[in-house]
Formats: structure tokens, sequence, C-alpha cells
């Protein structure tokens, strides 16, 4: 299965990028931030000046212009469609399927402190194996599923207490 990237350019252009387009670009890491790249006989030099991974958006630096680009796979955009961020993430006290898929490893159990990023379940969806993380520290009230368990979107996964 093709993975595919949505790509935004200074909150203005978005672009479809799929895993074979990328694979098709020569690119050659010149500097700790720097990188030339190649694609159909044209070069270019760029940097990257901002990154932030935790929210996938960087500044890249191309020809004296400074461009933002926020990048985002089927998963994050899932989790967008969904109401979730990194800015609500604080407040959530459940977890819910993401998408339909089966539950194949727990990584945690009731009443278990966890921390803020910290893995609870792999969930198997469309033949990837997705971790959902915790999205903030605290702890495991209730899961309400088990290894083996087929899970529907949207279906509670695990709770938190207040």
């Amino acid at each position: 299965m093709d993975k595919s990237f949505k790509v935004k350019v200074n909150n203005t252009f978005d672009f479809d990028i799929s895993e074979a387009e990328l694979s098709n670009l020569d690119t050659l890491q010149t500097s700790k931030n720097g990188y030339h790249i190649l694609q159909n006989n044209k070069s270019v030099k760029a940097e990257i000046t901002e990154a932030d991974f935790n929210n996938k958006t960087y500044q890249i630096s191309i020809r004296n212009h400074i461009y933002k680009v926020s990048i985002s796979n089927k998963l994050d955009l899932l989790i967008k469609d969904m109401g979730l961020s990194v800015k609500t993430a604080k407040q959530i006290d459940f977890i819910k399927a993401p998408m339909p898929g089966l539950i194949l490893e727990l990584h945690v159990k009731v009443g278990q402190e966890v921390k803020e990023n910290e893995s609870l379940l792999i969930l198997e969806a469309m033949k990837m194996e997705n971790s959902i993380s915790a999205p903030r520290s605290g702890t495991i009230k209730s899961i309400a599923v088990k290894n083996g368990d087929a899970v529907e979107k949207n279906q509670l996964l695990i709770e938190f207490e207040n």
C-alpha cells in the first residue's frame, strides 16, 4: 500500500505527495540542516531553518525565500477530523479508536501512571501498525479492549482518571 502525505506550504498551497514521488527525488544532505535536491534535472539547495517535529511543521529556506511547511499523513488527518490536536490533547480523558482495526498489543493496565506520549497500545489498521500514545500524563481508569479485539472507529479504548 502506497503511503501519501498532505503538504501545506505557507498555509496557502496544498499538495498530495506519494511515497513513490518521494522515492524519485534525488536528495543529498550537505550539512546538518542543508540539502541538495535534484528532481526532473532541476537542482535546488534547501535549508531547514526551523523544525517542530511534534507538530510536523518546518521552515525551509530556498533561494533566499522562506517557506512554512506542514506535513500530515493519513493518521494525522484522521485525528484532526476527529477534532483532536496537540492543543486539545491536555483535556482528553479518554482515547477512542481513530479508525477501525485490531488491537495487537496493550502496553498499560488499569491504575498505571503514564506519561504524555507514552505508547498505550498498538492498533493494526490498513495493514499498518499504529502506536496510540497518551495525550497527557495521568492514571489509567479503565481499558475497554483486550489483545485481539476488533474495534470500530470512535470506539472507546482507554479512559483516564480526571
